[in-house]
């Protein structure tokens, strides 16, 4: 197995890509500290996974939230190998929508909260000579007009993942960051019905948007991360890789190239929603 005995925990890990993660890091042989906002959903997926599990409740916008985590992944396990950065608010606003207050919030959970978890993280993961993978999003390299502040946090992201891969590479701990596109989670369908599209449309999606026919699926993200966490990846560190059915520089002429699609233009415009809201 390939993360055989190595202890990670994952934010956001208890619905969407967080527990696609889980699930398969627990399946190559590694512990893993579950974190979410629902006692109930972290309970159930702690009895199915079994003893190579535990559960933390905690709010990443609380910056004391980051130390908190670590402490309980060192209670349970001793020692903590790898951090994933996973969990993220993606809640919608245009510029006109986007408050101080609700910008603040974005970049508490999805910029605040990696840096200081790698910050209290730190000293573990260096005795382990550890791994940070971020996941982060397509959106990160400009983003859309109703996802702003998430844009600009998952730009941030992709610099933080560079610093610091820089600055701790010496230290033994290697940084690196999954750029996600278009994912197939059950938050990502709800949201879409709650939009107005009709209960199968997945099944109708513009070839641009999917050339292969389908979205990306959470365990495919999952299998993707396997190799980051583990030691097959050693010794790179400062990777910001695209994890997207099509290159990102070259979609628009392609799209207008399309033939057009059952899916209108106006509801596409929230739909390359690249990362579920982890926080439950």
């Amino acid at each position: 197995m390939r993360l055989q005995d190595k202890v990670i925990l994952i934010t956001g890990s208890t619905t969407g890509i967080g527990e696609a993660m889980a699930r398969r890091c627990v399946a190559e042989g590694a512990r893993v500290l579950l974190h979410g906002r629902t006692a109930e959903r972290g309970r159930r997926l702690t009895e199915e996974l079994g003893s190579n599990t535990a559960f933390h409740l905690d709010d990443l916008a609380d910056s004391q939230s980051a130390q908190r985590m670590v402490d309980a992944a060192l209670r349970a396990f001793g020692r903590l190998d790898a951090l994933v950065n996973n969990a993220a608010d993606n809640r919608r606003a245009h510029l006109e929508q986007t408050t101080p207050a609700f910008f603040d919030q974005i970049m508490a959970v999805n910029l605040r909260a990696p840096l200081l978890l790698i910050r209290a993280a730190l000293e573990p993961l260096a005795a382990a000579r550890g791994a940070v993978l971020n996941i982060g999003s397509v959106l990160a390299y400009c983003g859309q007009a109703n996802l702003l502040a998430y844009s600009v946090s998952k730009g941030g992201l992709v610099t933080l993942t560079r610093n610091l891969a820089d600055t701790l590479g010496p230290r033994g701990v290697r940084v690196n960051q999954l750029n996600v596109g278009w994912t197939l989670t059950e938050n990502e369908y709800h949201v879409k019905l709650r939009d107005g599209l009709p209960a199968d449309w997945p099944n109708h999606l513009p070839a641009y948007a999917v050339p292969s026919g389908r979205l990306l699926q959470p365990c495919q993200i999952a299998a993707a991360a396997v190799y980051w966490l583990g030691d097959e990846s050693r010794p790179v560190t400062g990777s910001v890789v695209d994890i997207e059915q099509y290159p990102v520089i070259g979609r628009i002429p392609n799209q207008e190239r399309s033939a057009p699609s059952p899916v209108s233009s106006a509801s596409l415009e929230t739909t390359p929603n690249s990362i579920p809201h982890a926080l439950t």
